[in-house]
């Protein structure tokens, strides 16, 4: 690190070099695929982890951006962590943030939020990057992952990077002292940058730089997350596959003759379509007729529930869809009713839909319609929306489909105990503490904002699909994004914990970071489990296990009593060892 005066122990806009101690070790590390090199004045050169540090090139940077935007780069399962601070803010502490690595023709990519000390008056908040290409404060920039490389000094026993590696983090919080080993640099250093330039890596050591010899440092895996999630890119159509399944009703938005009706015929061929542009309200709700002989009124159910109930009697194993088209041309009493159905799975207040009936929608958004009505906001958000655009490809592989091969859906009667998904009580509740308000975000008309009940409708499919990426079409794409990255992170269960299936490796390799998120997973646990799980959770500190406390108690007296019935156990037990 070399020397720093008082005067600079708060700024963040100093860089660092690293240097590596291999004393005690046999070998130089390496990494696996590394060679040998010699710098100027014959110094060893050799390359050791790897870290983002180049920014790519123009025309890279273009197809990255909209490859991330159409969600086509595929995430390697690594990130890297750097400070989500201003580099101007010298009083805020430490707060990191995650960056994702992508991969794109095998080389791999962080996007990385420009943070910018203006340059002078004129020209004030940019940079010109090495790429040649101007950045503002804010603009985001795609820098690769490339190999570490380190000056050996084989007679000392240490290495130091090559180039400088990071900036943005400040040497310590307070101006009393220059101590390194207290530092927050220190402990960025120690908690993040060294475990993550080891990602997933293998490297090999050397005795004799002729020959290389078997590695000896075994490879660093990291838990897979505990959801069981699996994180592949989804299509459209797969969206509306998972929301039928999860029971809840979907919305297809997009222009006319996109084929959004042929899209649910896919999963039912014979579905129930209703038009909703020209259906009378006794089409949609039934009637009420009277009865001569009994001078009584007699309730009809409409013709295509009748049609639905028989379906649905006749193949039970299988889901049967009634599809309300055209619903944003409809007429505002006419949306009234079907809201009904949509919110109560009710028809008329009267007649219950079957358990395997699903409810599809369709319509026209304002702009391309002007017949269209925009929906009311307790309507639009009962739904999940997918948006339709048709594309050449997807079109003619469709054209060429035969009927008989359309997916029919399975109905399978859902058995969770628990109405909400642990992955996301961990990420409303971990969002929270951050003051990150994430259970209710603003409401539009023309994307899906999340509310309690969307989470809920969440947590439906994640049970069901697995897949998080499915969640766009219910609270929106940047939200689920973010959601999806939260559940890449390395952390324990719940069942982790009660079933051991962890070691204190797995506790060793995890950051402040992940500690912290295990432990609001874990808060979820039930009274009969809170003993075991919370002496798991003080393995990680003291800070952490409070913030567990807290949230397990979350103002419940009796909740309170028990945690406090647990600390004095504790503290009986110490007394015992001690004396």
């Amino acid at each position: 690190m070399g020397t720093i005066g008082e005067h600079n122990i708060l700024r963040r806009d100093i860089g660092a070099r690293i240097t590596y101690s291999f004393d005690g070790m046999f070998n130089i590390p390496r990494n696996k695929d590394s060679k040998i090199e010699y710098a100027d004045k014959g110094t060893m050169k050799v390359q050791y982890g790897y870290y983002p540090q180049k920014v790519a090139r123009n025309d890279i940077q273009g197809i990255l951006e909209a490859n991330y935007q159409n969600e086509t780069l595929e995430y390697t399962e690594n990130f890297y962590t750097v400070d989500s601070a201003k580099y101007d803010d010298i009083y805020m502490p430490f707060s990191p943030i995650i960056l994702p690595e992508y991969e794109y023709k095998n080389k791999k990519y962080v996007r990385v939020k420009a943070n910018i000390k203006g340059i002078n008056e004129h020209r004030n908040n940019i940079v010109t990057l090495s790429n040649g290409e101007i950045y503002y404060d804010g603009d985001y920039v795609w820098v690769e992952v490339l190999p570490i490389n380190w000056l050996v000094d084989e007679e000392a026993k240490i290495m130091i990077t090559e180039d400088i590696l990071f900036a943005g983090i400040r040497f310590d919080k307070t101006n009393s002292d220059c101590d390194f080993n207290n530092s927050e640099i220190k402990y960025f250093i120690n908690e993040y940058w060294a475990k993550e330039i080891s990602q997933n890596e293998e490297y090999i050591n050397e005795t004799n730089l002729k020959e290389e010899i078997p590695n000896q440092h075994e490879t660093k895996t990291r838990k897979k997350n505990p959801y069981g999630f699996i994180f592949n890119e989804v299509s459209e159509e797969d969206i509306i596959k998972g929301a039928l399944e999860s029971n809840i009703a979907v919305f297809l938005h997009g222009r006319s003759s996109e084929g959004k009706s042929a899209r649910i015929k896919q999963f039912d061929p014979d579905c129930e379509i209703l038009y909703l542009r020209n259906i009378t309200p006794d089409g949609l709700n039934g009637k009420s007729v009277y009865n001569q002989s009994t001078g009584e009124m007699i309730d009809i159910k409409p013709t295509w529930l009748q049609k639905l109930e028989a379906k649905c009697e006749k193949e039970k194993n299988k889901l049967h869809i009634v599809f309300f088209d055209e619903i944003t041309n409809a007429l505002p009493s006419i949306q009234g009713m079907a809201f009904n159905i949509v919110l109560d799975r009710e028809v008329n207040g009267k007649w219950k839909l079957p358990d395997n009936a699903r409810i599809a929608a369709a319509g026209n958004d304002l702009e391309d319609s002007l017949s269209a009505n925009e929906l009311s906001e307790p309507l639009f958000n009962r739904f999940a929306h997918v948006y339709i655009e048709t594309k050449a490809k997807d079109w003619l592989e469709w054209a060429v489909k035969p009927k008989e091969v359309y997916e029919r859906l399975d109905y399978k009667k859902d058995e969770n105990t628990t109405k909400i998904h642990p992955s996301v009580y961990a990420y409303v509740a971990y969002k929270s503490s951050k003051g990150d308000n994430v259970l209710r975000t603003p409401y539009t008309g023309k994307k899906p904002n999340a509310d309690p009940r969307k989470w809920e409708m969440a947590s439906k499919v994640l049970y069901r699909e697995k897949q998080p990426e499915m969640l766009r079409a219910l609270i929106g794409e940047d939200l689920s994004k973010d959601f999806t990255e939260f559940c890449k992170q390395q952390v324990i269960s719940i069942e982790d914990v009660l079933n051991e299936e962890y070691n204190k490796e797995e506790l060793q390799h995890m950051n402040v970071s992940e500690k912290y998120v295990t432990a609001v997973g874990l808060s979820s646990v039930n009274e009969e489990n809170i003993e075991k799980i919370r002496k798991f959770v003080s393995i990680m500190g003291e800070e952490i296990l409070s913030t567990f406390d807290n949230l397990w108690i979350h103002g419940n007296e009796k909740r309170l009593e028990k945690i406090a019935e647990l600390k004095i156990a504790e503290g009986n037990k110490e007394y015992v060892c001690r004396y």
